[in-house]
């Protein structure tokens, strides 16, 4: 089968799953995790198939912004759908199964360069470190924006949706922190492996990447610092983690955006 063929699968069974969910939520009955599993299982299966078959190329990674978006989406599916065997994040799949749909059908687009990247040890850490740490930390600004919308409407007094949509406000509160340490440890990784196995982070084309990620990390530093200092918690653990989300997102995907299709490199 085809990289198309397969992807189109994946879309499949994202559709249906994202269906289930949400008639499940919205007529207030329980989700039956066996069927969400087996339809994300099989959805994940494709996209992962699917995502190889684009970036792995016989002379290298073909890591053109498409792409690599649909194998982070991929990626944050496969965390979520892990931690929610555990944890109540199975309602983050509300938001994620919509954009993991629109991510696979543009990765199909016709790629805006043919630039192939060697395979070697060091690049391969420092990517998989990258995108799993991408993963994390979109997954924090999924829960943050969930939180956000909790406080909101408890400060409103009102309902807060469908039974079962959202967990207890302490313990999105702790997920969203435990989220956040563990995509900040991922990025320092990232980081620490680019500084050894890249030729120059702060090269021309790349500077502006390397500037932003650090922002990202300094950001990420202070809010964690914060609440084991100073107990922030709410509104202000919103805010540091989509101003953290918005300096890495800068980084990678406007970086790319600029290369790709400004600058056409």
């Amino acid at each position: 089968m085809s990289a198309l063929d397969i992807n189109l699968i994946a879309v499949v069974f994202y559709l249906l799953a994202a269906s289930y969910v949400f008639i499940s939520l919205w007529r207030s009955k329980p989700v039956q995790r066996q069927y969400l599993y087996l339809l994300t299982a099989v959805a994940l299966i494709a996209h992962g198939t699917g995502c190889a078959l684009l970036i792995v190329q016989p002379k290298g990674l073909a890591l053109s912004l498409f792409p690599v978006s649909s194998l982070i989406f991929c990626t944050v599916n496969i965390v979520v759908l892990l931690s929610a065997a555990r944890k109540p994040l199975h309602n983050l799949f509300i938001i994620l199964f919509p954009l993991t749909i629109v991510a696979i059908i543009t990765s199909l687009l016709p790629p805006s360069n043919n630039v192939l990247l060697p395979l070697t040890v060091g690049l391969t850490s420092h990517i998989l470190l990258s995108i799993l740490a991408y993963s994390l930390l979109t997954i924090a600004t999924l829960q943050a924006l969930f939180l956000a919308f909790q406080n909101h409407r408890l400060k409103q007094k009102r309902s807060l949706g469908p039974r079962g949509l959202l967990p207890p406000l302490q313990t999105m509160e702790s997920l969203l922190f435990e989220l956040l340490w563990a995509g900040q440890l991922l990025l320092t990784g990232a980081i620490i492996s680019g500084i050894i196995f890249l030729d120059d982070i702060f090269a021309q084309h790349v500077v502006h990447k390397t500037v932003f990620t650090l922002f990202a990390w300094l950001i990420y530093s202070i809010l964690l610092w914060g609440r084991h200092s100073l107990g922030w918690r709410g509104y202000t653990a919103i805010r540091w983690t989509l101003v953290g989300f918005v300096m890495l997102m800068l980084a990678y995907f406007g970086s790319k955006i600029v290369l790709e299709f400004i600058l056409n490199i």
